[in-house]
């Protein structure tokens, strides 16, 4: 059983002993470093982590200094999961021969990787582990591009965005497809538990990341994480990002429990239209020119459908 843990408030949870030192080489204003601290600060447990490489990694572990104050594991780009599930794997089966020289230490197996490393070049080494039933937590830190490699475009990266691999420019807007629906391909394996998440509601991440911990068996989280370089937005404004995502509905939060139970978590009292939270971000700047100012209203049109999706899916409790 995970160790749970009661934050009264703001304060307490900020100031919190740290296993993630706030000394690394992620851009100011990166959201990464933020959602690694809320998840971390929201357990007590013992902890085995493991990072695939990405931001995260390089700028974390730079030889011969580290800012992990845990058991942490390096592995390659595409499979902090299977490292994470094979270290699980090796923790059940030594327990099971009594050759743990800590018997009552029961540590909580958690991978992070970017959106990169999870929608794209790890997915079948993710789904792999969701479908084999291993008792961990896999964390997208979802910044919608390969961001430690150039700003090339990803399978989570949303239509009309402008990535070096989909550039925007005078016969093109940028990337053409539709972002993957993550969510609804993990939840599809029955899993027991997965969940959007965004750090600028840390109460919300609390308690969905607390939950994780505390079923048996996989469970994937999913945190919109902002990008000041590639999202083209100034450091400062990495959380005034984050409340746009999340009030303007385009990265609702909810969770799906056991593959079927949808529960939407945050409701904004004041939902603000798509536009907004597009022209905070250079990434958009090009919708706003006659020619593409169409696909703003396919955003918004979009945007309102999942939308509506979502509340009935959760009122049908199916």
């Amino acid at each position: 059983m995970s160790e749970v843990k009661n934050i009264k408030n703001l304060k307490e949870f900020s100031t919190s002993a740290d296993r993630f030192e706030g000394a690394n080489l992620l851009c100011p204003g990166c959201a990464h470093s933020i959602i690694v601290r809320e998840v971390l600060n929201a357990t007590n447990d013992d902890l085995v982590l493991a990072a695939s490489t990405g931001c995260l990694e390089v700028c974390t572990a730079v030889y011969p200094y580290t800012s992990w104050d845990a058991s942490w594991i390096h592995i390659g780009f595409e499979n902090s999961s299977t490292a994470i599930a094979g270290a699980e794997t090796m923790h059940k089966a030594l327990k099971k021969k009594g050759r743990l020289k800590q018997p009552d230490r029961n540590p909580k197996f958690i991978s992070f990787a970017g959106d990169g490393a999870s929608y794209d070049i790890g997915f079948q080494w993710i789904s792999g582990c969701m479908e084999r039933g291993h008792n961990m937590m896999h964390i997208v830190l979802d910044n919608e591009v390969y961001a430690n490699t150039g700003g090339q475009r990803s399978s989570s990266t949303p239509i009309g965005s402008s990535a070096t691999t989909a550039p925007a420019g005078k016969i093109s807007y940028g990337e053409k497809r539709n972002k993957k629906d993550m969510m609804a391909i993990m939840a599809a394996h029955g899993i027991p538990y997965a969940a959007q998440v965004s750090p600028n509601k840390w109460k919300d991440m609390v308690k969905k990341i607390q939950h994780g911990m505390a079923v048996e068996g996989p469970v994937f989280i999913n945190a919109v994480s902002p990008c000041t370089t590639e999202w083209k937005f100034d450091p400062k404004d990495t959380m005034n990002i984050a409340d746009l995502a999340t009030d303007s509905l385009v990265f609702p939060l909810y969770e799906i429990i056991d593959g079927r139970e949808l529960n939407i978590t945050y409701r904004p009292k004041n939902v603000v239209p798509v536009e907004e939270y597009l022209a905070a971000q250079g990434r958009f700047k090009h919708l706003f020119k006659d020619e593409y100012k169409y696909l703003i209203k396919e955003w918004q049109d979009r945007v309102d459908e999942k939308w509506a999706y979502l509340q009935r899916r959760e009122e049908a409790r199916i």
